[in-house]
Parts: C-alpha cells; structure tokens; sequence
C-alpha cells in the first residue's frame, strides 16, 4: 500500500487501539470492501508489521537528517527529535498498550528493530564524537547505544520507578545526561556545560 495509505491507518490505530481497530473499520475508513483490503493484507497482524515499520522508517530518517545538518557530535544528542521523543512518550499509549497486552509478539519484534536501527544512529554518533576528541574511546559503543535506548524506554515499565513521583520528563532528561556524563571525555564536558541549563 502507498505511504497515504499507512500515514492514515497509523492514524486510526493510534486514535483506536491495535485490538480495537477492526479490518471493516479500516475499510470503512477508506471507502474499500473488506476484500481488497484482505487482497492486500492477508490479516490485521500483517498490516500491524508494515505500519509499526513505516512509523520505525519515518523515525530514523528523521534522526539521520539531523546527523547532516548538525557537525559537532555534542550538539547533535541536544537537537532531540520530535519523532524519538513522541515514540518514547508514546510507549503508553492505547495502541502502545494493546499491542503489548493482544500482540506481544508484533510488539517485541518491533522493539527489537527499533532498539537495532535506533543503536545505529546512536553508534553514528558516538564515532563521529570520538573523532572530535569529544568522547571517550574506551567502551563498547554498540552496548552503550542499547544501554541508553533501554534507559530511555523504560520510564513506563520499569518496576523500579515510582512514576507518581519521578516526572517522565524530568527522567528522561536525567538519564540522557547520565549517558552523556558516561560518554564524554574533558574536552566533551566543557561542550555539555554550555548545555547544562537546558536539562
């Protein structure tokens, strides 16, 4: 199916919920009998795959724009991008939820692609910084980059955090600096001072 397509289904399972959301509704949607909708999708599952990876996709184009227009590595990990921030406070939406609860295997998989192609960026990053003398060479880069994904995911789920006492933002802007502090060399945190009043 076209992108037109996928922007509005993705539109519908986020307004309704991954189990809510039925095939004839989706049809109805679009003014198509449910057969050709099937011709295209042989189930819900698989229309759930390709737009959890056209939602994935659109994100990571995202970030790898930002990589061109900004130089300084540093600076890079400030610019935060709307679609990483909507995707991790979206980690409890309706469709986030359903998924988890009717679609645990569709979810996990997901997750999985986007912790991979999300490492990637963040592995960009991190050799980029390295070049520019502002990060350290001694870790492992492609654990670092998942080790900060998993921070920043798991404001919702983790069983350690009181949630009605540790704000989300407030969270998330202390774990990016915990991994920015653990990454940096002296001459990158004289770079993240400039940033600290922006936490």
């Amino acid at each position: 199916m076209d992108k037109k397509f996928l922007v509005k289904v993705v539109e519908l399972f986020i307004d309704n919920g991954a189990k809510t959301l039925t095939m004839d509704d989706i049809a109805k949607a679009f003014g198509m009998s449910k057969k050709t909708l099937y011709q295209k999708y042989a189930n819900k599952e698989a229309l759930l795959e390709d737009v959890l990876a056209f939602k994935l996709e659109e994100a990571i184009v995202k970030l790898k724009e930002l990589d061109v227009q900004v130089e300084n590595a540093v600076e890079r990990m400030f610019c935060r991008d709307e679609h990483i921030e909507r995707a991790v406070q979206s980690n409890n939406s309706l469709l986030i939820r359903q998924l988890i609860k009717y679609y645990p295997a569709i979810f996990n998989k997901h997750m999985m692609d986007f912790a991979e192609k999300f490492s990637e960026v963040m592995v960009h990053n991190i050799e980029r910084g390295r070049q520019q003398g502002y990060y350290r060479e001694d870790f492992n880069a492609t654990i670092y980059a998942k080790l900060f994904f998993q921070l920043a995911m798991s404001y919702d789920s983790s069983p350690f955090l009181d949630t009605s006492i540790i704000d989300r933002t407030e969270y998330n802007n202390e774990a990016f600096m915990f991994y920015m502090n653990a990454i940096t060399t002296e001459k990158g945190k004289e770079q993240l001072k400039k940033y600290n009043n922006l936490k």
